[in-house]
Protein backbone atom coordinates (compact mmCIF):
# COMPACT_ATOMS: atom_id res chain seq x y z
CA UNK A 1 0.00 0.00 0.00
CA UNK A 2 1.22 3.61 -1.10
CA UNK A 3 1.54 6.24 1.70
CA UNK A 4 -1.22 9.41 1.18
CA UNK A 5 -1.62 13.04 0.72
CA UNK A 6 -4.10 14.91 2.43
CA UNK A 7 -4.74 18.64 1.86
CA UNK A 8 -6.38 20.52 4.51
CA UNK A 9 -7.15 23.95 6.04
CA UNK A 10 -4.78 25.14 8.13
CA UNK A 11 -6.62 27.05 10.93
CA UNK A 12 -8.94 27.64 8.33
CA UNK A 13 -6.82 30.39 6.85
CA UNK A 14 -3.90 28.77 4.89
CA UNK A 15 -3.98 25.54 2.54
CA UNK A 16 -1.04 22.66 3.42
CA UNK A 17 -0.77 19.42 2.55
CA UNK A 18 0.65 16.34 4.68
CA UNK A 19 2.13 13.22 3.25
CA UNK A 20 1.75 9.98 5.11
CA UNK A 21 2.98 6.66 5.21
CA UNK A 22 0.87 3.46 5.04
CA UNK A 23 0.92 3.19 8.57
CA UNK A 24 -0.30 6.21 9.10
CA UNK A 25 2.76 8.34 10.42
CA UNK A 26 2.92 12.15 9.13
CA UNK A 27 6.16 11.86 7.38
CA UNK A 28 6.04 15.34 5.88
CA UNK A 29 3.89 18.83 5.79
CA UNK A 30 4.03 21.38 3.26
CA UNK A 31 4.23 24.97 3.74
CA UNK A 32 1.22 27.58 3.85
CA UNK A 33 -0.40 27.93 0.49
CA UNK A 34 -3.06 31.07 -0.12
CA UNK A 35 -5.16 28.76 -2.42
CA UNK A 36 -6.06 25.26 -2.52
CA UNK A 37 -4.87 24.62 -6.58
CA UNK A 38 -1.52 26.18 -5.48
CA UNK A 39 -1.36 23.43 -2.72
CA UNK A 40 -2.18 20.71 -5.51
CA UNK A 41 0.22 21.93 -7.55
CA UNK A 42 2.56 21.24 -4.45
CA UNK A 43 1.45 17.59 -4.24
CA UNK A 44 1.98 17.42 -7.74
CA UNK A 45 5.70 18.84 -7.28
CA UNK A 46 6.58 16.45 -4.32
CA UNK A 47 5.44 13.45 -6.67
CA UNK A 48 7.74 14.43 -9.47
CA UNK A 49 10.73 15.01 -7.28
CA UNK A 50 10.68 12.82 -4.37
CA UNK A 51 11.42 9.60 -6.21
CA UNK A 52 14.60 10.82 -7.33
CA UNK A 53 15.53 13.59 -4.60
CA UNK A 54 19.17 13.05 -3.66
CA UNK A 55 20.08 12.71 -0.37
CA UNK A 56 22.48 15.91 1.13
CA UNK A 57 23.83 14.96 4.55
CA UNK A 58 24.56 18.51 6.37
CA UNK A 59 24.77 17.05 9.51
CA UNK A 60 27.81 17.40 12.13
CA UNK A 61 29.97 14.59 12.72
CA UNK A 62 28.97 12.67 15.64
CA UNK A 63 31.74 11.59 18.20
CA UNK A 64 33.24 8.52 18.07
CA UNK A 65 31.42 7.19 21.35
CA UNK A 66 27.67 8.07 20.25
CA UNK A 67 27.93 6.60 16.51
CA UNK A 68 26.14 3.21 16.65
CA UNK A 69 27.02 0.90 13.85
CA UNK A 70 24.68 1.59 11.03
CA UNK A 71 23.72 0.58 7.47
CA UNK A 72 25.18 3.56 5.05
CA UNK A 73 22.44 5.66 3.76
CA UNK A 74 21.42 3.79 -0.19
CA UNK A 75 23.01 5.74 -2.80
CA UNK A 76 20.76 7.61 -5.28
CA UNK A 77 20.36 5.73 -8.46
CA UNK A 78 18.84 6.90 -11.41
CA UNK A 79 15.04 6.15 -12.62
Amino acid sequence: MAGKFELFRDGGVSFRFRLKAPNGTVVAVSKQYSDKASAVEGIHAVRECAGTGLITDLCPPMPRKAVKKQAPLPAATAV
